[in-house]
């Protein structure tokens, strides 16, 4: 990257955005496009995938920043395009209402696993779940999602929410078992 765009603030990188100057585009792009594919990485496990679904979301984070009216975190507002993005993705290709729904007196406790783990751990981790599983793990535990907002964005109940949750968690601490014992073995 060169050096006026090192030294670009995120005001006047989202004001040259605006004006439609490459120069600022491309520190955009540079500057956001790790964390921004890591969003996206997070929710479909295909490489590939990831990165279409990226590539349309940068598009559209550059076609539509006049929509950004600095209200909030410019942060905060791509990586909702490209959960968006990731999730529209998902919609096509997977049927959302297909996911086994665990009745409520199969419901225990939530295993609690995320705090054992590293974020690439994680992104291992998660692209052994099913799509169900990654989708609604992704949008509670690391996206901070409630259950309600879950299954308005996925078209479920929200007690399927909850069990997709609470069976990629065990899905989750069945796989650090297996791990642990061939790291062991």
């Amino acid at each position: 990257m060169n050096q006026d765009a090192q030294e670009m603030t995120e005001e006047k990188l989202i004001h040259d955005c605006k004006a439609g100057d490459p120069v600022a585009q491309k520190a955009l792009y540079e500057q956001w496009s790790p964390l921004l594919l890591g969003v996206v990485r997070r929710y479909l496990s295909r490489s590939q995938d990831a990165e279409d679904v990226f590539v349309e979301g940068m598009f559209k984070i550059l076609s539509k920043i006049e929509t950004f009216r600095e209200e909030g975190s410019f942060e905060g507002w791509m990586k909702k395009i490209m959960t968006n993005e990731a999730l529209m993705f998902l919609r096509k290709r997977h049927n959302f209402h297909l996911i086994r729904e665990i009745e409520p007196h199969e419901l225990q406790e939530p295993a609690s696993v995320e705090y054992l783990l590293q974020a690439d751990d994680i992104l291992k981790l998660l692209d052994k779940l099913p799509d169900g599983y990654r989708t609604v793990f992704n949008m509670y535990v690391i996206e901070g999602y409630k259950h309600r907002e879950i299954a308005e964005v996925l078209g479920i109940s929200i007690n399927t929410s909850k069990s997709q949750l609470i069976l990629a968690k065990k899905r989750m601490q069945e796989l650090l078992k297996k791990n642990k014992l061939t790291k062991t073995a």
